[in-house]
């Protein structure tokens, strides 16, 4: 498929080149369901090392790109987005299961208020607290916020997408029992819309490598 060709290429250039910036820690890549389409997901030493590499975009990261796209004509890429990590409910101690499933949740609303979303986002742990039924398939769940104010987006791992969609077609409500907290998060003020879309773990890199 196109995104396993583009995820090779990457993995190659990564092995020759090395990292794009030194102030990222770890890149990490993952293919979505129908094969298309591939999920960047990158961790920065803070948000002045970001800035400052879409600032002077290295050259290595152009050469990287280069190498990617001459093996694999044809690639949009539709530029990154800065987020900070707000909160994370983080899988018990002790569990070692490795997700199989990346599930994104993008959450968006009408104006930018980062207040307004961090109140979104702890309106979601307190329907979680109280919810009578969680799905063991559920690994962890992280949920950032947009720098500009308008998008929270949860990075949730998952056992595996075969599990994640049997919680989706759970009796009843599925994810998200029917509780007045549930409610809440569903019709909160100012939400005007939200995406689901589930990717595989397809490449991994850190600082180290």
């Amino acid at each position: 498929m196109y995104a396993k060709a583009a995820v090779e290429a990457m993995a190659a250039a990564w092995q020759r080149r090395g990292r794009p910036d030194p102030g990222l820690l770890s890149y990490s890549v993952y293919a979505s369901d129908d094969g298309e389409a591939l999920l960047h997901y990158m961790q920065w030493a803070g948000d002045d090392a970001f800035q400052e590499f879409q600032r002077t975009r290295s050259a290595v990261e152009e050469e990287w790109n280069a190498e990617v796209d001459a093996a694999v004509p044809g690639i949009e890429r539709l530029g990154p987005h800065a987020y900070e990590l707000y909160r994370s409910g983080r899988r018990a101690p002790g569990d070692q299961r490795v997700p199989g499933c990346v599930v994104i949740v993008e959450v968006d609303f009408d104006g930018p208020d980062a207040a307004r979303l961090r109140d979104w986002v702890d309106a979601v742990f307190a329907a979680l607290e109280n919810d009578p039924y969680t799905h063991p398939g559920g690994m962890a769940a992280h949920f950032h916020i947009r720098t500009d104010g308008t998008r929270v987006v949860n990075y949730a791992e998952w056992e595996s997408a075969r599990v994640h969609q049997e919680a989706l077609e759970a009796p009843g409500d599925g994810i998200g029992s029917r509780t007045e907290q549930w409610e809440r998060v569903q019709h909160y003020p100012g939400l005007t819309g939200s995406r689901v879309t589930r990717y595989t773990p397809a490449l991994g890199m850190s600082a180290g490598v």
